[in-house]
């Protein structure tokens, strides 16, 4: 059996088509962030006060998914800390990831050379070792939350309640905020104590358009792909499907390096239109995967909800769902949500692209939402079926 795993090991390592595809991974972050220099300026303009031992003014950036929100803002306090490496620091983290109030605390208090217990210490305790790791610092600290949104959604504002008044409580060092999120509204719906803390400079990233996207894929293809591999015509088709999807570069750089990928394992020496239509299926799976397995718990359970009643021939109100919803959680033993606040869920959904939810007119009825899946009932409960907390209802 070992052979098999021979066989894949060395077709990756005699590749015909990457170089190196670490290249095309959205993370990594290049020596030009071309169709960005706009951006550039602007975010040096605000941040470039930390070379002096100065706080910044606190930054909020605001775009679309794949429009170099993330590169660009690594890209500048990179290249600023070469420069007074004494003066400033700066933690980049991002809450999506590490989803918890607690966690965020502790990731920055680390960074700073701290320790912290996975779980364990009061938020007040956990406070006192980040003022007093920030304090030893001795510096201005630049911290970075990146899609911030997804944190205060979850668990609320009083986390960046806390930030923003943290530097009163400092001596030795300073603290100023980069914030960045997809949610245009984010900071409208923050508690106005909050709002008035930030004080926060804003900026805005419109997405790439079909040239700049092609040109960015040109430019990653050269250093990631062995020559003749992929042509015009393919860099072409990505950045049109792309743009097509809110000129999403993120986007286009995975279309281009699944398509590779796809050519590898099927043993091609050049990459085609076909295996970027593969990709871009492939692509789409493992989106919406990601997408319900990161779900929060009340969310999957109104998933489920949906996917129980879409066995019936018409489509769900907002009514039926909830009650489905509800008879789950008295199986769990929980407490549910409110109607309001399902409601809400269900416009969430809608907006990740799980579900449709469309206001239909009933005449003397009135109107009412009807609620549909737009992906595989089976594929859904795939990904459902990961969640050990959900078992007990089939079980």
């Amino acid at each position: 059996m070992s052979d098999i795993i021979d066989g894949i090991v060395a077709k990756v390592q005699e590749s015909t088509i990457f170089r190196s595809r670490d290249y095309m991974r959205p993370e990594y972050v290049p020596d030009e962030l071309p169709h960005r220099e706009e951006q550039i300026k602007a975010l040096g303009n605000v941040l470039v006060h930390a070379v002096k031992g100065e706080v910044p003014n606190n930054l909020f950036i605001y775009g679309l998914t794949g429009t170099g929100k993330t590169a660009v803002t690594k890209f500048v306090l990179s290249n600023l800390h070469k420069r007074a490496p004494d003066k400033f620091s700066f933690a980049y983290v991002n809450v999506r990831q590490t989803d918890t109030p607690y966690r965020v605390m502790a990731d920055v208090i680390e960074f700073l050379g701290g320790k912290v217990p996975f779980t364990g210490l009061s938020t007040a305790e956990l406070h006192r070792r980040l003022q007093r790791a920030l304090n030893d610092a001795r510096k201005v600290i630049i911290l970075v939350l990146d899609e911030v949104d997804a944190l205060i959604k979850r668990h609320g504002d009083e986390l960046l309640y806390r930030l923003t008044r943290i530097n009163g409580e400092l001596s030795g060092s300073k603290v100023s905020i980069v914030g960045i999120t997809n949610d245009v509204t984010f900071v409208d719906e923050l508690d106005p104590r909050v709002k008035s803390s930030l004080g926060e400079v804003e900026q805005v990233f419109p997405p790439y358009n079909a040239v700049e996207l092609e040109d960015i894929l040109k430019r990653r293809a050269i250093v990631a792909f062995k020559p003749g591999v992929v042509n015009e015509d393919v860099i072409r088709l990505c950045a049109a499907l792309a743009a097509r999807e809110h000129g999403d570069a993120r986007r286009a750089l995975d279309l281009l390096r699944v398509a590779g990928e796809i050519a590898e394992r099927q043993g091609k020496s050049i990459v085609t239109a076909d295996q970027v239509y593969e990709a871009r299926t492939e692509i789409e799976r493992d989106r919406m995967h990601d997408v319900i397995k990161t779900l929060p718990f009340h969310s999957k359970l109104v998933l489920l909800s949906i996917v129980d009643g879409s066995r019936r021939e018409r489509p769900l109100t907002t009514g039926e769902v909830f009650e489905i919803y509800r008879s789950l959680t008295r199986k769990l033993g929980l407490e549910s949500v409110t109607q309001r606040r399902v409601s809400d869920i269900l416009n969430e959904l809608d907006m990740l692209g799980v579900i449709t939810a469309s206001v239909v007119n009933r005449g003397r009825y009135g109107k009412t939402k009807e609620i549909k899946l737009s992906i595989d009932r089976r594929s859904i409960m795939e990904v459902l079926n990961e969640d050990e907390r959900l078992v007990s209802i089939w079980s």
